[in-house]
C-alpha cells in the first residue's frame, strides 16, 4: 500500500512539473503572439499602399507587359510552392494543417512542383514524403525581419525570371483573430492584378478619373523598384501572419494542456487521499482486531 501511495505522489509531482512548464510556455507564447500581431497590423497599411501603386501601374495602357513579374506564361511547366510552418512543435495541429492543405492541393497538380520550406517542421515533413525540396529556411529571427525574409522573396523572383519556374505559390496560415486561423494558398507569381469590385471602388475613391499618369522618375524605374519589393512584402506579411497564428495556436494549446494537467493533478490527489484514508482505516481495523484478540486471550482483563 505504501509503495502504491509513493507512486501516486510521484505522479502528482510529475504532473505538477508539467503544469508549470505548460504555464510558462503559455505566458511566452502570449507575449510573442501579441508582438507578432502588433507588427502584422503595422505592416498591413504599407502593403495596401504598395498594392494600390501596383494597381495604378497595371491600369496603364501597357499594364499587362509593364514588368516580367506581371506576365502570365501561356504554357507553364514547373511550379514552386513556398510553405511556411514553424521550427518548433507543441502547437496543436498547426504544422500538420499546413502540410495537409499543401499535399491536397499539389499532389495531383497538372505540373511538377518544387518546394521552399520556411520552418524546420515543414521541411522535415516534406522531406519525409520525398518531395522536391529546393531550399529550407529555419531558425529565423523572431519576430520576422524584413531583410532576412527578403532573401526568400528574391529567390522566388530570380527562379521565376530565369524561367526555372513558371508559377510561384505562397502557402501559410492566415491570422484572422485569436480563435480563427486558416491555411491559405495564394499565387505569388506571376502577380495577378484582378480588377474586382473592391479594387475598382478603392481605385475610384483615390482617382475618380482613368487618366494616364506621368511618373517621375520614368515609369520603368518605378516599376522595377516597386514590383519586386511588393513581392517581398507579400512573403514578409505571410511570415508575420504565420508567426501570429503559430504563437496563438501554441498559447491556446498550452492553456488547454495546463488546464488538463491541473484537472489530472486534482484527480490524482483525490485518489491519493482516498487510498491513504483506506489504508489508515485498514490499519485501525487491524489494531482493533489485535486488541480484541488479546482481550479474548486474557479473560482476567
Amino acid at each position: 500500500m505504501a509503495s502504491s501511495r509513493n507512486e501516486m505522489r510521484f505522479h502528482i509531482h510529475s504532473v505538477g512539473n508539467i503544469a508549470q512548464v505548460t504555464r510558462a510556455l503559455e505566458a511566452v507564447s502570449t507575449s510573442k503572439a501579441r508582438k507578432a500581431t502588433k507588427l502584422l497590423k503595422a505592416t498591413r497599411p504599407y502593403v495596401e499602399r504598395a498594392w494600390k501603386v501596383v494597381l495604378h501601374l497595371a491600369r496603364q495602357p501597357d499594364g499587362a507587359s509593364v514588368h516580367p513579374l506581371l506576365e502570365a506564361r501561356r504554357d507553364p511547366k514547373q511550379a514552386l510552392a513556398i510553405v511556411i510552418t514553424s521550427d518548433r512543435g507543441l502547437a496543436g495541429g498547426y504544422n500538420m494543417n499546413v502540410i495537409r492543405k499543401v499535399l491536397k492541393n499539389f499532389n495531383d497538380f497538372p505540373r511538377p512542383v518544387s518546394y521552399v520550406a520556411v520552418g524546420k517542421r515543414g521541411g522535415e515533413m516534406l522531406a519525409h514524403r520525398e518531395k522536391d525540396l529546393l531550399a529550407e529556411y529555419s531558425k529565423l529571427i523572431a519576430p520576422a525581419d524584413l531583410k532576412q525574409i527578403s532573401s526568400i522573396g528574391n529567390l522566388a523572383i530570380e527562379r521565376f525570371l530565369d524561367h526555372s519556374y513558371d508559377e510561384v505559390y505562397l502557402c501559410y496560415t492566415e491570422f484572422i483573430d485569436r480563435f480563427v486561423q486558416r491555411v491559405v494558398i495564394r499565387k505569388l507569381l506571376p502577380l495577378e492584378v484582378v480588377f474586382g469590385e473592391k479594387e475598382i471602388d478603392s481605385y475610384n475613391q483615390t482617382h475618380p478619373t482613368r487618366a494616364i499618369f506621368a511618373y517621375e522618375p520614368e515609369k520603368n524605374r518605378v516599376v522595377d523598384a516597386i514590383v519586386p519589393r511588393y513581392i517581398s512584402l507579400q512573403v514578409y506579411a505571410a511570415v508575420l501572419s504565420a508567426e501570429a497564428s503559430e504563437h496563438t495556436v501554441r498559447m491556446l494549446a498550452m492553456h488547454s494542456a495546463t488546464k488538463n494537467a491541473k484537472e489530472l493533478m486534482n484527480s490524482l490527489k483525490m485518489a491519493y487521499h482516498k487510498t491513504r484514508q483506506k489504508d489508515i482505516t485498514n490499519e485501525i481495523l487491524d489494531i482493533s482486531s489485535g486488541a480484541e484478540m488479546l482481550q479474548e486471550g486474557n479473560p482476567n482483563r
